[in-house]
């Protein structure tokens, strides 16, 4: 198993945790069940999205802020950090979807223990911002039901008549357990739909003209040497 494999030890999650929430992160930085919700649209969405491209909105939503790091280790260690907590979204849903865990917090309400996924949700949506048009086909679709417990704790704006179902903490936390309940029929549509990566072949040497002199170092036209065996 390589070390992005390792899934988070206990500490390494506070470790993550800690810098998230430390005075050297931006002040828009996820926290950690945010920063699982973005995660976790990415893993199942319609098509696969680089870490080049997402990893800078951990830090702030335009992406424009970096953390203050220490030196290039503690960098190199906080992104390998996330990167992991990514493949342990990618990994649960390959092998076992249906045990997936959201990381939600949890809230003491007049004695009782709720859930609040309102941060999760916050992130799930900013990660289908990254590519709002390719999800429209799951809300169009048959089980676009699902999807309503993202939208009425995840989107900007919600409809006057929605919000008591998000205000009062108990109906909130049953939109949270309907979402678990929810999301491996989500990554389920998108398994099939879900679009390869177009990979981008890049050419390490300058192309070498018919006529140009050979790079062999012959001394001949390309086209009369090693142009003349392709």
């Amino acid at each position: 198993m390589s070390s992005l494999e390792q899934p988070l030890s206990e500490k390494e999650f506070d470790e993550l945790d800690n810098f998230l929430l430390s005075e050297r992160s931006p002040e828009d930085s996820m926290t950690m069940d945010h920063l699982h919700g973005y995660l976790t649209a990415i893993a199942i969405g319609p098509e696969p999205i680089m870490p080049a491209e997402w990893l800078s909105r951990v830090w702030g939503p335009d992406g424009k802020d970096a953390p203050k790091f220490k030196n290039p280790k503690e960098e190199e260690r906080i992104v390998n950090l996330i990167m992991r907590f990514m493949n342990e979204v990618l990994v649960t849903f390959e092998v076992a979807p249906k045990e997936f865990e959201p990381l939600f917090v949890e809230h003491e309400v007049d004695g009782q223990t709720l859930i609040d996924a309102e941060a999760w949700c916050w992130g799930f949506w900013e990660g289908m911002e990254l590519r709002p048009g390719s999800w429209d086909e799951i809300w169009d679709s048959e089980v676009g039901d699902l999807m309503r417990p993202i939208y009425l704790l995840g989107a900007d704006e919600i409809e006057e008549d929605e919000l008591p179902l998000v205000e009062d903490p108990v109906k909130a936390h049953k939109l949270g357990q309907e979402l678990e309940a929810n999301l491996p029929a989500i990554y389920k549509f998108w398994v099939p739909r879900r679009k390869a990566p177009v990979a981008t072949i890049k050419r390490e040497e300058p192309k070498v003209g018919r006529n140009d002199d050979c790079p062999c170092g012959s001394g001949k036209k390309y086209k009369k040497c090693h142009g003349a065996e392709s």
